[in-house]
C-alpha cells in the first residue's frame, strides 16, 4: 500500500503517528516516519491534514513503503488547555490517532503535540487501567550501566503518597518487561539518604515501599538521575520534570564549555579532537532524540509522548519505543503486576485514609 490507501488488519502491527503535533510539524513527523519505515519496516498511519500531509510525503521515495494516512482537518494548538480539547475540539489529529488505537485499528500512537491534551485525551480516550488513579510519564536517564526510569517526570505535579505507590509498581514492570531488568532497584527520590530525609510525601512512601516484597532501596538523591545505581526512580511530577530539564540541560551545557574550551588554546584543541570519538558516544547517549520519547503508563493503550521540538531521529526512534511498548505487551504485564500488588495498593491508601483522619481530628 502507498499513501493514500486505505489501511486494514486489526492484527497488524501498526503505529498512528499525529502528523500535526510538534514545533516542526509536519516536516520533522513525515520525516521520522519515512525513515522508521525504510529502515525498520514500521508500518506508519500519519494522522493530520491529507494535503499537507501527501504535500510533505510526496518529498520521500515511498512507493513501496507501508505509510498511509488517516485525514484529521483540526490540529490542538500548543496553548489550547487540555479539558477545552476534550469538550470541544473533534476531529483533531491526536484525537482521531488514539481512537484509532483504541479501536484496534492501530497498536500504538505517537505524538509531539500539546502533551497536556495527548494525556487528557490518552486518559479519556482510553481509560485508566483498574488500579491506576493517576497515570505517569516515564523518561528514560542515560547511565554508565545502561537506562534509569524516572517516573512521574512531569504528568502530576501535586500526589498523595498511593499515587508514588502506584508509580513504582508501573516503574518496576517497565524496567523489567521493557528494559530486560530482572529485579529492578527502585528508589524515591529525595534531598538525601538518610532515614530523616524527605519531606511528608516522600516519608510515607518510604515506609510503604520498605513494608514490601519489591527491592525497594530506599531514598535516593538527584545524582542517582545518571549514576547508574538504581533502575527506577519514583517522585512526583513537579520535582520529576524539574530534575529532567535539569539533566538534559546540564548535558548540553557540558558540551557546549567543552566546544569553547577546545578554541582557547592548541593543547585543548589537541585533547578535544583526540576526545572526540568519545564525545561523540557520549553525546549519543544523552541526545534525546535518541530516546525519541517518553511512554505514558497506566492506561489501557500504548502512547508514547515526545518533545514539542522533536526533529526527525527522535520520532524515527520514538515510532520504535511505541512498537516496542505494543511487542512486549507492556500492559498485560502490568495489569497482572497490580492484580498481585493489589495489597500494597491497599496499603497505600489505608495509611492515606488514617494519615487524613488525624490531620482532621488535630484541626
Amino acid at each position: 500500500m502507498n499513501e493514500g490507501d486505505h489501511f486494514e488488519g486489526k492484527n497488524e502491527m501498526k503505529i498512528a503517528v499525529d502528523a500535526m503535533g510538534g514545533d516542526f510539524a509536519p516536516q520533522s513527523i513525515i520525516e521520522g516516519a519515512f525513515w522508521a519505515s525504510k529502515k525498520y519496516g514500521m508500518k506508519v498511519v500519519l494522522v493530520g491534514d491529507e494535503d499537507q500531509v501527501s504535500k510533505e510525503l510526496s518529498k520521500y521515495p515511498i512507493s513501496k513503503l507501508p505509510i498511509y494516512i488517516h485525514h484529521a482537518p483540526y490540529v490542538v494548538a500548543m496553548h489550547d488547555s487540555p479539558s477545552q480539547v476534550i469538550r470541544k475540539m473533534k476531529d483533531t489529529s491526536i484525537k482521531i490517532a488514539i481512537e484509532l488505537a483504541k479501536e484496534g485499528e492501530v497498536s500504538s500512537v505517537v505524538s509531539a503535540g500539546n502533551s497536556g491534551a495527548a494525556m487528557a485525551l490518552a486518559m479519556y480516550i482510553f481509560k485508566k487501567l483498574n488500579g491506576i488513579d493517576r497515570p505517569a510519564i516515564a523518561t528514560m536517564n542515560p547511565t554508565p550501566k545502561g537506562s534509569t526510569v524516572l517516573i512521574d517526570s512531569g504528568g502530576n505535579v501535586d500526589c498523595k503518597p498511593f499515587h508514588l505507590i502506584q508509580f513504582a509498581i508501573m516503574g518496576d514492570a517497565y524496567a523489567k518487561y521493557i528494559l530486560g531488568k530482572g529485579e529492578p532497584r527502585i528508589g524515591v527520590l529525595s534531598n538525601g539518604k538518610e532515614e530523616g530525609k524527605g519531606n511528608e510525601l516522600t516519608r510515607e512512601v518510604h515506609e510503604i515501599l520498605a513494608e514490601t516484597d519489591m527491592n525497594y532501596i530506599g531514598y535516593v538523591e538527584g545524582r542517582d538521575l545518571n549514576s547508574g545505581e538504581v533502575d527506577v526512580i519514583v517522585c512526583d511530577g513537579f520535582v520529576g520534570n524539574v530534575a529532567l530539564k535539569i539533566s538534559e540541560g546540564l548535558w548540553g551545557a557540558i558540551s557546549t564549555i567543552l566546544k569553547g574550551e577546545a578554541k582557547d588554546n592548541i593543547r585543548a584543541k589537541v585533547a578535544y579532537f583526540l576526545m572526540k570519538r568519545a564525545m561523540r558516544r557520549l553525546e549519543k547517549k544523552v541526545d534525546y532524540s535518541e530516546l525519541g520519547g517518553a511512554p505514558l503508563l497506566g492506561i489501557n493503550g500504548n502512547c508514547v509522548i515526545c518533545h514539542g521540538s522533536s526533529n526527525g531521529k527522535a520520532i524515527m526512534n520514538a515510532i520504535l519505543l511505541a512498537s516496542n511498548l505494543a511487542k512486549n505487551k507492556l500492559n498485560e504485564h502490568l495489569i497482572q503486576e497490580l492484580q498481585v500488588k493489589q495489597e500494597l495498593l491497599r496499603l497505600g491508601l489505608r495509611r492515606q485514609e488514617k494519615n487524613q483522619t488525624s490531620k482532621e481530628t488535630v484541626h
